[in-house]
């Protein structure tokens, strides 16, 4: 069997698991990652929404449309920013999950960064 992948939010009330490889490495530098994560970019990597599943406390999961078909998902208790997903864009059902949140190790081949044109210019 694959390895599993398993995750969760701050305060654990938002726990998650996912069941195929995370792909697509990415630091996003983009005003609504900077803003959702309060933070020079935001850290992500994708799998299939059907290889993750999530667990949540009563009300716990919340989700926010940044943008036409852009949902980003967040723990309502603590605050902490767990996925996006784009309706819309080239791979409407893949989800992608904050690095930060994971809790089993992750050693990716590549890694790209995007949006570089909104970089904080406070980050080395």
């Amino acid at each position: 069997m694959d390895a599993v992948t398993q995750g969760s939010c701050l305060c654990g009330a938002v726990t998650y698991q996912v069941t195929a490889p995370l792909k697509a490495v990415t630091h996003c530098h983009c005003r609504k990652c900077q803003k959702s994560h309060g933070a020079a970019f935001a850290s992500y990597a994708s799998a299939p929404r059907s290889a993750v599943s999530i667990r949540a406390v009563a009300d716990a999961l919340k989700s926010y449309e940044s943008s036409p078909g852009v949902t980003r998902q967040f723990c309502r208790v603590c605050g902490s920013s767990l996925f996006w997903q784009d309706a819309k864009g080239l791979y409407p059902e893949w989800v992608s999950i904050a690095l930060g949140t994971l809790d089993t190790p992750l050693v990716p081949l590549k890694q790209a960064h995007s949006c570089i044109e909104s970089k904080a210019v406070w980050a080395e």
